[in-house]
């Protein structure tokens, strides 16, 4: 999940020209980013700790791997340098950086929904919830967009709708599964809605940088609510937070990035689609939580939504 972005990440699809295929390097280094993306769900569920914290401890981890990336660029690493684009705290006016905080906050509130919707729901539905995003995109460029939908879009919406109806296994607001992926779809919202913005913000600041000041956001929100629970999570709980922060959103965006420099963009978009089928694989893997046929055919749904979606977009012209 490539949350903490400019808008070659929130967006796999939506702002890339299309690029080279990519060699296999790339491609691995894609399917990688898009397997640690979907890892994260396993950590919201099996860390023991509240979602306001594993947010922070998120936000922390990747902040300071960033920071290390920018600081290795500012030693003479040139890997390093073209991937940070420089220090992140220089070239930016205040203004720019103050509107990257705010979008950390939306980031910080997208996190939380989908972190609660892991834990109500497990991660299955709260993945499948969160991936009903590219509808929202769709539903909000409208407006933005002054055309007419497309059939494509209605096409996508339609089968968003369709995935969300088979992924819920009751309508029922007392089953933890509804409340699961009610929170999965305000997460999938909420991310559109950052995925937009950071088109505007993306023309101001490099990807790392952007996603440098919103970790900060996220450490500035939540640090007054986050701090009595830092002072007595224990060790081993850091240790899974730091693998979260580092790992699974640091890490697994550096090879995004890398990707998305000779992968064109409609292919990533199919690969970043797998996300939660990674996810739900892993959950089936190590705890034996398998999803019912249902669940699978909505999941399907879904998925190639995401993917029909994204497809689309790189192919659309800029506006």
């Amino acid at each position: 999940m490539p949350e903490a972005t400019s808008d070659t990440s929130s967006s796999p699809a939506g702002a890339l020209s299309a690029a080279p295929q990519g060699g296999a390097s790339q491609q691995i280094a894609l399917h990688v980013a898009a397997m640690l993306f979907g890892a994260s769900a396993l950590f919201g569920e099996h860390i023991a700790a509240s979602s306001t914290m594993i947010v922070f401890g998120r936000g922390l981890f990747s902040w300071l791997a960033l920071t290390v990336i920018a600081l290795a660029g500012l030693a003479g690493m040139r890997s390093a340098a073209r991937l940070s684009g420089g220090a992140p705290w220089r070239g930016l006016s205040m203004a720019s950086g103050a509107r990257l905080i705010v979008a950390g906050v939306l980031l910080a509130v997208h996190w939380l929904a989908f972190f609660l919707a892991i834990k109500a729901g497990g991660v299955a539905v709260g993945t499948l919830g969160f991936a009903c995003f590219p509808a929202f995109v769709i539903l909000l460029e409208w407006p933005l967009r002054r055309e007419r939908p497309s059939l494509g879009d209605a096409g996508v919406i339609a089968l968003v709708c369709i995935g969300l109806a088979l992924v819920t296994p009751a309508f029922d607001w007392q089953a933890g599964a509804t409340v699961g992926l009610a929170w999965g779809v305000l997460s999938g919202a909420i991310y559109a809605v950052i995925a937009l913005s950071n088109r505007v913000l993306g023309a101001h600041a490099s990807p790392l940088q952007a996603s440098w000041w919103q970790c900060l956001g996220i450490l500035i929100v939540l640090g007054p609510f986050a701090w009595r629970e830092s002072l007595t999570l224990p060790a081993a709980q850091w240790g899974w937070l730091a693998c979260l922060g580092v790992v699974c959103t640091a890490l697994a965006y550096t090879l995004f990035i890398h990707a998305l420099r000779t992968v064109k963009a409609s292919q990533a978009a199919v690969v970043i689609a797998l996300e939660p089928v990674y996810a739900i694989a892993f959950a089936w893997v190590l705890f034996g939580t398998s999803p019912t046929l249902k669940m699978a055919i909505g999941g399907v749904c879904i998925v190639g939504a995401v993917a029909w979606s994204g497809s689309m977009r790189s192919r659309r012209p800029a506006h």
